[in-house]
């Protein structure tokens, strides 16, 4: 059953695809769901967060809740979705 989730995209990501926004309400029962709605609003967006695996990119950190998230987390209505990109340096 789905329910609605609020999820957070990186900035860098929003830049790449026009009239996306940086928060966006979805229906979703799970985080992969939650993949699935963004792809549909914004085609492409799934291939730049999954890989074919499929599985979320190794340079993609996904949190539901503040907790890390995998493609089968399963969702409560009212869920708060982050997604970063990995950030590295040294």
């Amino acid at each position: 059953m789905s329910v609605q989730v609020s999820v957070t995209l990186p900035g860098a990501l929003v830049a790449l695809f026009p009239r996306a926004s940086p928060r966006v309400e979805v229906a979703a029962a799970t985080v992969a769901d939650v993949m699935a709605a963004l792809e549909a609003r914004w085609p492409g967006m799934r291939d730049r967060l999954c890989d074919s695996r499929p599985a979320i990119r190794r340079h993609i950190n996904v949190f539901v809740d503040g907790e890390r998230a995998t493609l089968d987390t399963r969702l409560r209505d009212g869920a708060d979705v982050v997604i970063l990109t990995a950030i590295s340096g040294g």
